[in-house]
């Protein structure tokens, strides 16, 4: 098999969007191990953002960003078993680089894509969903009857986030930032929706617990955001935190969390779940098995693969709902 000629988004340097560019590339044949997918879908993430501004570090620049993505096998590795040419796959996680039309990935981040799952809703739904599966059921194992309170519940992670906290008997309030997310977001299960420019959600989320707040809170805004949540979850919940949207986190001491307020914050991180594949094919199959039953992904953008830098500042500046995909 010959090299194959393709192109990737990437960057030269560290910064804001303006410095993603297209690159052109020469793939090898797949490798020992390896499976060449040709792409066409690419999930968009807000991990993407951290990786371009430089909150995470790329393995060397130029580099190609995006952790998911979804596509057909176009050629095997040598030693490759139990694949074909053909197949319509999906993979999230780590290395970095699906931002690109095709790419060699290791045979055993591959993930067959059930008939009833397009390519567009795997790559819109993979790491998100694994997300959700990571925080519903090993940060917190959530029972009927707990409260939850999500941030962003418009968003791509925050509307699947929501609608698995339901299918698990919870009840779920969560911030938006307009009247449109608020219905968007009550549409996919919300139970209550806060207006967080014109409301206190602290407030809004202790009398939504029964007063003391919710048993479990998931923040991915970061800023100030985090340690206002923290307020807003009863003795003994759990606050993850799992992002920084907003911006740095500011410092919070042990104080904040206890003995006074005796809540857990955690610190989890989806990435680092899935380098283990017996936990990343777990996750997978449990987000393939919520959407057979129901769960609904909603794509808010679809864009050209060379607009990724459009996505991003769409994303950035709170402009898009659902989740956002890339399109080869």
């Amino acid at each position: 098999m010959e090299q194959q000629s393709a192109y990737q988004v990437g960057i030269e340097a560290y910064g804001d969007a303006s410095v993603l560019r297209r690159f052109s590339q020469t793939v090898p044949p797949p490798a020992a191990g390896e499976v060449q997918i040709r792409q066409t879908a690419v999930g968009v993430n807000f991990v993407d953002i951290y990786f371009r501004a430089g909150l995470h570090r790329l393995p060397q620049l130029p580099g190609a960003l995006g952790v998911e993505a979804a596509g057909v096998v176009a050629a095997l590795g040598p030693g490759v078993n139990g694949w074909q040419v053909g197949e319509r796959v999906a993979y999230a996680g780590l290395p970095v680089g699906s931002y690109t039309n095709l790419r060699n990935v290791p045979a055993q981040k591959l993930l067959r894509l059930p008939a009833a799952v397009s390519d567009e809703t795997a790559a819109a739904a993979l790491l998100r969903g694994a997300t959700s599966y990571m925080l519903l059921h090993r940060v917190r194992d959530i029972k009927p009857g707990d409260t939850v309170l999500v941030h962003a519940a418009a968003g791509g992670l925050g509307l699947i986030l929501v609608q698995w906290a339901k299918a698990l008997g919870a009840r779920v309030i969560g911030t938006v930032g307009t009247p449109a997310k608020a219905e968007l977001a009550l549409a996919h299960g919300l139970d209550q929706a806060v207006l967080y420019r014109d409301e206190d959600f602290v407030e809004a989320a202790r009398a939504f617990g029964g007063g003391a707040g919710v048993d479990f809170a998931v923040d991915g805004i970061g800023g100030a955001t985090l340690r206002r949540t923290l307020g807003a979850v009863k003795p003994f919940g759990v606050v993850a935190s799992i992002g920084e949207a907003e911006g740095a986190i500011e410092p919070i001491t042990l104080d904040e969390i206890g003995p006074a307020r005796s809540i857990a914050l955690a610190r989890p991180s989806v990435l680092g779940m899935m380098r283990d594949v017996d936990a990343y094919r777990l996750a997978a199959q449990q987000v393939f098995e919520r959407i057979g039953a129901g769960l609904h992904v909603e794509v808010g953008e679809r864009l050209p693969l060379d607009d990724a830098a459009l996505a991003h500042r769409r994303m950035e500046t709170g402009q898009t709902v659902g989740s956002v995909i890339l399109i080869p």
